[in-house]
């Protein structure tokens, strides 16, 4: 099922993006240092109690307006109640009850929303101040002391956050259903690519770019399999994300590609590839994520002999940091290629979960490193061990060796070459966690 989403609401410099990162901080994941793959964060996975959540910084994108600063509070406030699971209402223990503050609790006591009430830059150990006991007036419940900055109390606020999280009783569709997030900038043909696929109108289609707000799932099944296609709000550049609406949509984006097994990322042939398009791809890869990516409106582009060949080229110098994904030429509008889209799409879902045995895998370790040495540094040469994999989606290969400093980068990439040719993977990246013997991991 979908994560819960907690959101974090407040005044100005009460500390909410402190806060953010403070619990972001907390989590530990295995993060690929690729270029082209950065992003601008707004909100993050945490975890808590073995639940994992989505917590949500609403002060992250500061909107372009001429709105007294109340308005735009009062707009954030207002997005967040709508649609967070649970509500962080964090205020300032330095200033105070403020009237911004007694604005906010009105109007979240109206949401019907559970709201926990943090009380933050409670930097001293043991009872809280004086002070403290001022914000029950805020008519909110018992609130919980925490400093964002050092930590303290953060448990504490986790738990009462943790009791309000729905029940996670199953998933939302079966296993034999394959969930496709159709994704890309604004005014790509997500929409139409959709409607296509389910051969009616279930999503609004138009030509100014962001008319979809929400992810929409598109329930299909045919000859090729079961399918559960996810239309998401195109991702925008920060600079264009000047109503917290965009902020919301982008956020929607993010979670489509997290609750997806395949990301279908679409790229407009008239435009060709754009640095938004890297970033929308790059999230996808660092969540591990089977892709594919789809270039739509290959029927109004000019053509020529080889005119396919070169497009496909020049993707291929665009996506080098993701060069495992295959391409399609498609129109949305024609139906040109959309049939085939099936094919790759159970196809890269297939290899995203593959398991190699270890007895293969080290078969291949040893064509390998016999055919290149592993490198060496004054005097001591990389030794691998052995290789095993212990989880799939991506497929994440752990790789024992005597020194980690000397698994270099390049080895690791002649590595999962080594391995993509023998096993395929085709569509999906593929991880490396070093373990030296005798000590923890290594990434």
């Amino acid at each position: 099922m979908a994560l819960p989403i907690v959101a974090v609401v407040g005044r100005p410099n009460v500390g909410k993006s402190t806060l953010f990162n403070k619990l972001v901080g907390k989590r530990l994941s295995i993060v690929e240092d690729t270029p082209g793959v950065t992003r601008d964060r707004i909100y993050s996975e945490c975890e808590w109690r073995s639940r994992k959540f989505m917590v949500v910084d609403t002060g992250g994108i500061e909107p372009s307006s001429d709105d007294v600063i109340l308005s735009q509070m009062r707009r954030q406030a207002e997005l967040a109640i709508q649609k967070a699971d649970v509500i962080v209402f964090l205020t300032d223990i330095r200033t105070g009850v403020t009237g911004d503050d007694h604005e906010v609790a009105s109007m979240l006591r109206k949401s019907g929303k559970p709201i926990v009430l943090c009380v933050n830059k409670c930097d001293s150990i043991g009872d809280p101040p004086a002070e403290f006991y001022e914000f029950y007036s805020l008519g909110l419940g018992d609130p919980v002391a925490i400093s964002a900055a050092h930590g303290h109390g953060s448990g504490d606020m986790l738990d009462e956050v943790f009791k309000y999280f729905p029940e996670d009783d199953s998933e939302e569709y079966d296993e034999e259903y394959i969930k496709v997030a159709v994704i890309g900038k604004p005014n790509v043909g997500k929409s139409s690519l959709i409607n296509r696929i389910a051969g009616e109108e279930r999503v609004i289609v138009s030509d100014i770019a962001g008319t979809t707000r929400d992810a929409t799932d598109t329930v299909v099944e045919n000859e090729h399999g079961k399918y559960v296609f996810i239309d998401t709000a195109g991702i925008r550049r920060k600079s264009k994300v000047l109503e917290k609406i965009e902020h919301y949509s982008v956020l929607r984006a993010y979670m489509a590609v997290d609750r997806s097994d395949v990301c279908v990322i679409l790229i407009d042939a008239t435009v060709g590839f754009t640095e938004q398009d890297s970033k929308v791809a790059g999230y996808a890869h660092e969540q591990g994520k089977a892709c594919i990516v789809a270039i739509n409106k290959w029927d109004a582009v000019d053509k020529s002999t080889g005119t396919m060949e070169e497009f496909t080229v020049k993707l291929k110098e665009d996506f080098s940091f993701m060069s495992y994904v295959p391409f399609i030429f498609i129109s949305a509008k024609t139906g040109q290629r959309v049939e085939k889209l099936f094919d790759m799409i159970n196809d890269v879902n297939k290899q995203n979960s593959m398991r190699v045995s270890t007895g293969m895998l080290n078969d291949v370790l040893s064509y390998a490193t016999t055919r290149v040495q592993p490198p060496s540094d004054k005097g001591r040469r990389l030794k691998i061990y052995y290789m095993t994999q212990p989880s799939t989606k991506p497929p994440t290969f752990v790789v024992f060796v005597n020194r980690s400093d000397l698994f270099h980068f390049s080895y690791q990439r002649y590595l999962e070459n080594q391995i993509r040719q023998t096993f395929g993977l085709t569509g999906t990246p593929v991880r490396f966690i070093t373990r030296e013997r005798g000590r923890e991991d290594v990434k």
